[in-house]
């Protein structure tokens, strides 16, 4: 793999570890002046676009000319080739809102690698003035977004985005063991080549394996079903447990909220539902 310049050395070493043919690098810059244009952008999309966003970049394209993976179209999706983009955020909280604008804006089914370098830490060195100088140590954070995209049969120009998946926030110098489980996963060199929408469905497969590992700690993969109604089936499932275990996070948080403002005996009672709620996550996070 040829460096690419990005000047981010831990997110550097990660897209080398995806074994990604360098028939498939591009590495041109987006400009996003071409977003305003070409998207459909609210006043909050375009102060995030303009506050948040650094640098956006192009950095592989997979087609049946760059890799040995054939097309895929039905009726309602055309998986002829795969874009891979590079976002420098300069926080971590727009992510999701920028993820759902770039798939409005691009054509193409995308797996954006969304960054963000944390400068953190100290380090004071003495100099001929005597001052104390301050070095910056970044953190490199990565956050990977995905979306099932189907033709919008009323403007076939168009797709909707049915399944946005944003992964958690991975420190990429300190990773627990889930998560570099998760890593190493993504090795192009063990993802299903029958067509990109399989290949593609098996990135989506493990961003929410990565998901469910956020709440359970263990990074378990379906791979032996990945092609099948089973896998879909367990997905499915899967997706409605954590959509289940985040409102019940939610809840707990409510019930916190109220027990500050409540009279003792409310706050027994309300210490008692915390409690049963803590216990349904429990059972939730164990069948994950």
């Amino acid at each position: 793999m040829s460096d690419l310049g990005l000047d981010l050395p831990q997110f550097e070493a990660f897209l080398e570890g995806l074994n990604v043919p360098n028939s498939c690098v591009l590495n041109k810059p987006l400009f996003k002046k071409m977003f305003q244009e070409h998207a459909d952008l609210d006043a909050k999309d375009k102060k995030a676009l303009k506050d948040d966003v650094d640098k956006i970049r192009w950095l592989y394209t997979l087609k049946p000319s760059t890799i040995n993976i054939a097309p895929f179209s039905d009726d309602l999706r055309d998986y002829g080739e795969l874009a891979f983009l590079h976002v420098e955020l300069r926080n971590t909280k727009s992510a999701e809102r920028m993820g759902h604008l770039i798939n409005r804006a691009i054509p193409y089914p995308l797996v954006i690698f969304f960054m963000h370098a944390e400068k953190k830490g100290k380090e004071e060195t003495g100099d001929t003035d005597s001052k104390v100088r301050e070095k910056q140590h970044a953190q490199e954070q990565l956050a990977i977004c995905l979306a099932d995209k189907r033709i919008n049969k009323a403007d076939q120009t168009k797709w909707v985005i049915e399944d946005l998946q944003l992964s958690p926030w991975l420190g990429l110098g300190s990773k627990t063991e889930s998560e570099q489980a998760f890593v190493n996963s993504l090795n192009f060199t063990g993802l299903p080549h029958s067509n990109f929408w399989q290949f593609y469905q098996a990135f989506m497969c493990r961003i929410q394996a990565l998901q469910c590992a956020e709440v359970s700690g263990r990074f378990c993969l379906v791979d032996g079903l990945v092609n099948g109604e089973a896998a879909e089936r367990l997905r499915q499932q899967q997706r409605q447990q954590l959509q289940h275990y985040r409102q019940i996070e939610q809840d707990i948080k409510k019930l916190r909220t109220q027990i500050k403002q409540a009279e003792f005996s409310q706050q027994v009672m309300l210490n008692t539902q915390i409690k049963q709620q803590e216990q349904r996550l429990k059972q939730i996070a164990d069948t994950l």
